[in-house]
């Protein structure tokens, strides 16, 4: 199978190249622009000279604009927006990178940052020594990173931030005693490091650019989507549909990419905003004419108009008629017969707007195969008597461990309310409050209904307690970790100190976590990354990798919310069914039937690319 370069962002020459807009600004003394070009769609390119220098080559096409390092600076602050700004000094040069891969600039970024500084370790060619050399122009691509350039860099890191060396110190006091007055000297531009330039207080270790493999299914997936096509992928729990639809939106460009879902919550996972944000109709009752007039005010007619990439989260809870107006008014809108106006959607969809159809199939939130297979039972729908046995052994479970105890999944969110207030309300101890600051008090409600954490949370020493956001993948702190508050710090902040399941334990500081609103404002909540555990719903639990979790099944009222429940869990031994019953397991029909088609779509495309390879393989053995 081979797959593009593309959905292989970490590896080889890949990390060298951007396509995305760029202006090229020559400054003045004062930092005033004296010349702009606006490069739409630029291909930028880092490579060396003849001399081993660094070079940024910029294309439009024709001619292209090639710019030597000397000395930089490197302004990041917006890089997940896909926008960063080069400095080039002496020659006071500005390259500022708009709308690209939030993904692929970060890659770009960390190359050029780390293949600067260690081509700074080294002693550059002087002007006399270029000119007697007489070698011909050249500009070869960066080699990748290797992890010798990590190294040197790092070096020069830490020769920078060491402390200033005793002997500058009895100058000054030499010449302090003969009451000479010593003008201090500036430190030359040379002395400094792009990164230290910018925050003097920090000491940046640099590391390769590591990113998380992708699957065969995965690359396949995103190859469709940087092809263009319309898709749909789905797969079952902990196929890594989260982390793949994250992927997605960081390989598309920001300015024409909107990234939604059917809730505010999975909307906020994803660094989104609502179907219902970006449509600007409201709920969509109202008659197509009027929904049409609701979509061409002012704000919300550039969402239709700029967007080139659609990607919907949660689709499932997507009302149909709903989905059927945002289809016609995309066409109406962008004066397109095409379905959704020629927008490219990535969702679940009727078959006339998705052109393929993916499943992922390869589990990785659980490793027993056993209860892997058992899943994919209760996902379907069949619970035969093996099923059932294993399920009803779970009762016994001992889970609880450490001070920690298993959250109960509940079926309606009164329950979860009601037992994480009580729960809290019988520990024995002073209640510690955290309020949130939220950007704008005025529009609390709607932070709430995106923001993954209260606006006030109340804990006790004994609190059972989640993680709602990933801290340290690396040591197991990732959202959904179980933990209990141990104590609190003393002091005026009184921050919690949670141990959790993991085995590690940690003071927990506010996090701070970023929304889109109505007329592409940002809105944001600064708060704990913490949530009473106690009880969480079945439906907050969606996306959620769980250590320990009880359930009871007896008020399942939906199709496949067993399933939903069930899966959270990593593994048997963590997991607790209390009452179980068979009954209560029920998989849709339509639901079946869109499967049972996927699944023999996916085999026809498998047989053509055997095929394929095979016919290769034959013309390649006859030369």
């Amino acid at each position: 199978m081979r797959f593009s370069c593309q959905s292989m962002m970490f590896q080889g020459e890949d990390a060298a190249h951007l396509l995305c807009c760029v202006a090229v600004e020559h400054l003045d003394a004062s930092g005033q622009a004296t010349k702009r070009q606006v490069i739409r769609k630029a291909a930028v390119t880092l490579g060396r000279n003849e001399f081993q220098e660094i070079v940024l080559r910029v294309h439009n096409g024709k001619a292209p604009q090639s710019f030597t390092f000397r000395e930089m600076q490197l302004f990041t602050r917006f890089a997940r927006d896909g926008k960063s700004t080069i400095k080039l000094l002496p020659g006071n040069i500005q390259v500022l990178i708009s709308d690209c891969p939030p993904d692929r600039l970060h890659v770009f970024l960390k190359t050029l940052s780390i293949k600067y500084q260690a081509w700074k370790a080294k002693k550059p060619m002087g002007d006399r020594a270029k000119m007697l050399a007489g070698l011909p122009r050249t500009f070869e691509t960066i080699s990748p990173l290797q992890k010798k350039d990590v190294q040197q860099a790092n070096e020069l890191r830490g020769k920078v931030n060491a402390p200033p060396p005793a002997k500058g110190l009895a100058e000054r006091t030499s010449n302090k005693t003969t009451g000479q007055r010593v003008k201090r000297r500036q430190p030359d531009s040379s002395e400094c490091s792009p990164v230290k330039a910018l925050h003097p207080a920090k000491k940046p270790s640099f590391s390769l650019p590591l990113g998380r493999k992708l699957s065969k299914e995965q690359a396949q997936i995103l190859d469709a989507v940087l092809s263009g096509k319309n898709i749909f992928f789905t797969g079952s729990a902990g196929t890594g549909k989260s982390y793949m639809l994250k992927r997605i939106v960081g390989s598309l460009p920001p300015k024409s990419t909107y990234a939604t879902a059917s809730t505010g919550v999975a909307a906020c996972h994803i660094g989104g905003t609502t179907l219902h944000n970006f449509a600007g109709i409201g709920s969509g009752s109202a008659p197509l004419e009027q929904c049409l007039e609701l979509a061409r005010r002012p704000g919300v007619l550039q969402h239709w108009t700029s967007c080139r990439h659609l990607v919907i989260d949660e689709i499932s809870m997507v009302e149909a008629q709903f989905f059927d107006k945002l289809e016609a008014i995309a066409r109406s809108i962008r004066r397109s017969s095409e379905p959704f106006g020629g927008m490219q959607l990535i969702a679940r969809s009727w078959r006339k707007c998705i052109q393929l159809n993916m499943e992922l199939t390869e589990v990785r939130r659980q490793t027993d195969k056993s209860f892997i297979s058992l899943l994919q039972e209760i996902r379907l729908g069949r619970v035969t008597e093996e099923v059932t046995s294993e399920l009803m052994k779970t009762a016994y479970n001992c889970i609880e461990r450490d001070g920690i105890l298993a959250t109960r999944l509940c079926t309606h969110k009164d329950d979860v309310e009601l037992t994480n207030e009580n729960k809290l309300q019988q520990l024995p101890g002073v209640i510690h409050t955290f309020e949130a600051v939220d950007s704008d008090p005025q529009l609390v409600k709607t932070i709430d209904a995106q923001s993954p954490v209260a606006q006030v949370l109340q804990l006790k020493v004994g609190a059972q307690v989640m993680l709602t956001k990933n801290l340290d993948v690396q040591r197991g702190l990732v959202n959904g970790a179980r933990g209990v508050v141990v104590s609190f710090e003393p002091g005026n902040k009184g921050l919690p100190c949670v141990r959790f399941l993991c085995g590690v334990t940690a003071v927990m500081k506010p996090e701070r976590w970023v929304f889109k609103a109505n007329g592409g404002l940002y809105l944001s909540r600064q708060q704990l990354p913490l949530k009473l555990a106690w009880a969480i719903s079945i439906h907050k639990s969606q996306g959620m990798t769980l250590d320990c979790v009880e359930i009871s099944l007896a008020r399942v009222f939906e199709c496949g919310q067993a399933y939903v429940a069930l899966s959270r869990a990593m593994s048997p031994e963590g997991l607790r069914v209390m009452d179980f019953d068979p009954h209560v397991v029920r998989a849709d029909p339509d639901v079946l039937l869109f499967y049972k088609r996927l699944r023999k779509e996916r085999l026809l495309r498998q047989g053509s690319m055997d095929e394929f390879v095979s016919r290769e393989e034959q013309e390649n053995e006859r030369l």
